[in-house]
């Protein structure tokens, strides 16, 4: 059973970010992705799980794993026509370590941050 997403007056969809920059740090594992706020739908996103990622990468849950996490990130959204994402930061999240990382790759690979 498919669940429709939320369907969200027009009036709070005007002051949305369209896309949103979620990660998620695990003892294991980085993962990031990319919310479209007004259908409530993932748009893109890169994990460290991923089979194909895994073999290539001495750790999956060190800074360089997050910069690279980031880095592939950046070219799905720009392969989704995606040109910038607004960063959602959790309370405890500061932009420090892997959270720089991920940020930062995502710039260098052409994405603006809003």
């Amino acid at each position: 059973m498919v669940i429709p997403p939320p369907v969200r007056p027009p009036r709070i969809t005007k002051f949305l970010k369209p896309y949103v920059l979620k990660m998620h740090f695990t003892n294991k594992y980085v993962s990031a992705q990319v919310i479209h706020s007004p259908t409530a739908t993932v748009a893109s996103s890169a994990s460290s799980q991923e089979k194909a990622l895994r073999a290539s990468m001495e750790s999956t849950r060190d800074v360089a794993a997050a910069a690279k996490i980031g880095k592939i990130l950046g070219e799905r959204l720009l392969l989704k026509d995606i040109p910038a994402v607004s960063v959602f930061l959790k309370r405890e999240q500061m932009y420090h370590g892997k959270v720089k990382a991920v940020i930062d790759s995502l710039r260098e690979a052409g994405v603006k941050l809003l």
